[in-house]
């Protein structure tokens, strides 16, 4: 059995971000999205299910045609963390400041 996935883990790949910044845009279709890449429609196929599966893509069925879209919300997570370690870094660049003003 397959591990579950995380938002990091779909992030990770520069294919996978290169594709929520193409759905970022505007919802496409699968064939819409593999036109973009020099893989086969198999491979951007994986990543899209990948995305999906971390809930960073939303799917709307239009006729025949699945069209997939980018899920903001879920980059929530990321940015949270992100902010966390950028408040750690200001905090030590601070202190290393004081630090350095002490020394002079």
């Amino acid at each position: 059995m397959e591990a579950r996935r995380d938002v990091y883990q779909a992030i990770a790949d520069p294919t996978r971000r290169a594709i929520l910044s193409l759905l970022s845009l505007q919802a496409m279709t699968p064939n819409a999205i593999a036109e973009n890449f020099d893989c086969s429609r198999q491979a951007v196929s994986k990543h899209i299910k990948v995305l999906s599966d971390c809930h960073l893509l939303k799917q709307k069925q239009k006729g025949r045609e699945i069209y997939y879209q980018f899920n903001p919300s879920k980059m929530k997570e990321v940015k949270k963390w992100l902010h966390q370690l950028e408040q750690l870094w200001e905090s030590r660049f601070e202190q290393l400041d004081e630090v350095l003003k002490h020394q002079k």
